[in-house]
């Protein structure tokens, strides 16, 4: 039954992912509380660590919400139903890709989208500031963490880092500061 639950668990929200990984977590994280796979800090961890892993976030986080709550074989069933739906559409849409390409009203569709995905990660990241109590009560430990974010939003955007080096850069600062 958990299996069967995971499964479908993700093969909906892979389904129904639009923007990416971070645009999905708010409810990858409804689902996972809801049905007590884990609390919202726990999740807030795998989040952490799915982020640092490589591929896909959202992928990541469902292979390791999986195997929490049903080992391997939970794990294995949460990649395939998260992957899957995405699998489907994208073989779809490669085959009809060329026929709606030009097409006004999809480009209107896409274009709508837009807002939509960027609401959605900024909820994710600023939910994720506050349960890993980043933002409320302002101690040297926070105050850190701000300025590290900070120094690579900077670095980023205006300096042109690449993001590799940043991540880097963060965690050295994270082991300087906290070891």
């Amino acid at each position: 039954m958990t299996l069967w639950l995971l499964f479908k668990t993700f093969f909906l929200t892979g389904l129904l992912s639009f923007g990416g990984g971070y645009a999905i977590i708010p409810v990858i994280e409804a689902e996972v509380v809801k049905y007590g796979w884990m609390t919202t800090r726990q999740f807030t961890e795998i989040i952490a660590v799915a982020s640092m892993s490589p591929g896909p976030i959202a992928t990541n986080s469902a292979i390791v919400v999986g195997y929490e709550t049903a080992g391997i074989a939970g794990a294995v069933v949460s990649a395939v139903a998260m992957v899957l739906p995405s699998l489907a559409i994208i073989l779809i849409v490669a085959a009809f890709f060329s026929k709606v390409n030009d097409n006004r009203t999809v480009k209107s569709a896409f274009y709508m989208l837009r807002p939509i995905v960027v609401g959605l990660i900024a909820y994710a990241a600023i939910k994720f500031a506050l349960s890993s109590h980043m933002i409320g009560s302002l101690s040297l430990h926070s105050l850190s963490l701000i300025i590290i974010f900070f120094v690579s939003l900077i670095a980023l955007s205006k300096l042109k880092a690449h993001p590799a080096f940043v991540i880097l850069f963060a965690g050295l600062a994270g082991i300087a500061l906290y070891s």
